[in-house]
């Protein structure tokens, strides 16, 4: 038997809970408590309707992980349509920057449990998206040959532990450096 599909207002209902709750968790300061009133007000849906679509927090907060995690994954792609691959690398670490932001409030406010969990889902669709870029790089004599997807992970994992006043002064920074340590020079 076939469940029917959500209807077009619940499932819109969802995209806001969802966006939401990214912004709030963008937006807070570390160690803050996420309140799901505020994310369901600044959706604009009643806290009923956010507990329909996420009957807890961790349900919404991995929810929200893991479109991070599908957005930056489809980008890669996307990005080397159009892009030499040092430029796409480029542009998909601006967006790494801000999945990082999300990822440490999500992993700040979920437990540990939860977020191994959610780790683990990731590093799979990441480091294939990291690759493909890497790949398109290697293929064009951009990337050296010697760096692999987990040595990017690795590289670009400092963005969860950098400090929130030093975000916009260094994130995107240091990114830059990563990438031009990848180019060939």
């Amino acid at each position: 038997m076939n469940t029917p599909a959500p209807r077009a207002d619940a499932q819109q209902n969802r995209v806001k809970i969802v966006d939401a709750a990214r912004e709030v968790i963008a937006a807070a300061a570390p160690g803050e408590d996420l309140r799901l009133n505020a994310i369901a007000q600044r959706a604009g849906v009643g806290q009923g309707t956010l507990y329909r679509h996420f009957p807890t927090r961790e349900d919404l907060l991995s929810e929200v992980y893991r479109s991070e995690v599908d957005e930056l994954v489809a980008l890669a792609p996307t990005l080397l349509e159009t892009l030499a691959p040092d430029e796409a690398l480029s542009r998909w670490f601006d967006r790494v920057a801000d999945y990082a932001r999300v990822k440490r409030g999500v992993f700040a406010a979920v437990e540990a449990s939860v977020w191994k969990d959610l780790s683990a889902q990731s590093l799979g669709p990441i480091g294939e998206a990291i690759r493909q870029i890497l790949d398109a790089g290697h293929s064009s004599k951009v990337f050296r040959e010697d760096v692999d997807a987990r040595d990017v992970i690795t590289l670009i994992s400092f963005l969860t532990r950098l400090d929130e006043a030093d975000w916009d002064a260094r994130a995107r920074y240091l990114l830059a450096i990563v990438l031009d340590g990848l180019r060939h020079h």
